[in-house]
């Protein structure tokens, strides 16, 4: 392994996909929901969904936070919905391209332009996705490493999901640049001596310009997201 290989490590929903937060109107129209249905808006408007600050004050996990917000769905549409991937599947299942973010694609050719490897590191992919989902995001193909908690039981912010990821890329902490939307992720991050992005999802480009920044690489242009 050349000693300056270097490699981006992702988290997935919010950071790679849009949230549910910001695709109400296509999973209201998905699920036959009249439109502003869905009124939660997380980060987005964080005095407006009590219970996303809960999850912010750590006093419910973030998959607490999606197992309350799928049961609502399931009564408001009358769906068997049991499991978050329940609940996106019928929510994207049809085109899970549409919500990818853009920024996200365009960072991901660059880094892979750049020799760089590339490593998703969740905490729910397959959990809250569904493998059916993952399954169709051909982009993900070239990946060099999937660490994915829901078959780990390894949760970020544990130090033993991020030496997980390193070990199976190969690298030292010090490679890698990180990214993800939850501050307590980004702290385990940065404890186990990775390079760290907290990613905003109110300023996505921004962010990935940040995480390329870091690996030395060229800044996104709109080109690039087109």
């Amino acid at each position: 392994m050349p000693h300056d290989q270097k490699a981006l490590v992702l988290d997935f929903g919010g950071v790679v996909t849009r949230t549910l937060f910001e695709t109400h109107a296509l999973t209201e129209m998905a699920l036959g929901l009249a439109a502003g249905t869905l009124t939660w808006r997380g980060p987005f408007d964080p005095p407006s969904d009590p219970l996303w600050q809960a999850m912010q004050r750590d006093e419910i996990t973030e998959r607490d936070y999606w197992r309350i917000r799928t049961r609502e769905v399931a009564d408001l549409t009358g769906r068997p919905f049991t499991e978050m991937a329940d609940f996106v599947k019928a929510a994207r299942g049809a085109d899970p391209d549409a919500v990818m973010r853009p920024e996200a694609l365009a960072a991901i050719d660059a880094a892979r332009h750049a020799s760089c490897k590339l490593a998703i590191l969740s905490n729910e992919l397959d959990l809250f996705y569904g493998s059916e989902f993952r399954e169709q995001l051909a982009f993900l193909k070239d990946f060099d490493v999937i660490v994915d908690a829901t078959y780990t039981r390894i949760l970020k912010p544990d130090p033993r999901a991020y030496q997980h990821c390193l070990d199976k890329l190969g690298l030292p902490a010090a490679n890698c640049v990180f990214v993800d939307d939850q501050l307590r992720n980004i702290r385990g991050a940065e404890a186990a001596g990775l390079r760290s992005v907290h990613f905003d999802v109110l300023t996505p480009r921004q962010s990935y310009d940040d995480a390329l920044r870091l690996l030395g690489l060229p800044l996104l242009t709109q080109g690039d997201m087109t």
